[in-house]
């Protein structure tokens, strides 16, 4: 893919896993603040749920200088997955580590851009 514009700093880390159990609106909104400090994120808005009856939850939190997406689905299987987007270096570790733990996932994959 081409760099459209090579002097704005962009990091990019999808993380999926397997949820201990299924996830819940507070979960999400915790989590997405907890993940903002573990990362060294700047919160601009408290995180934002929505729940689909046919899929399950979905959050999304406003950084600074990015934001995260982030799906808890329960059909067809309990699955998540995080969609971190950010204008400014984090470590990608923390954030992996973190997330596995936050919702004791049996099993996480990770991808940075």
């Amino acid at each position: 893919m081409k760099d459209l514009a090579p002097t704005i700093y962009r990091q990019r880390l999808v993380i999926e896993g397997y949820p201990r159990e299924v996830i819940s609106d507070s979960q999400i909104k915790q989590y997405l603040s907890e993940l903002s400090a573990t990362i060294e994120m700047k919160q601009l808005i408290e995180p934002v749920t929505h729940r689909s009856d046919t899929f399950g939850w979905a959050g999304w939190i406003h950084w600074e200088i990015s934001g995260v997406h982030f799906y808890a689905l329960e059909q067809p299987v309990l699955f998540f997955s995080v969609d971190i987007y950010t204008c400014k270096a984090f470590d990608p570790d923390l954030a992996v580590d973190f997330t596995k733990a936050f919702f004791e996932a049996s099993e996480v994959a990770y991808k940075e851009f």
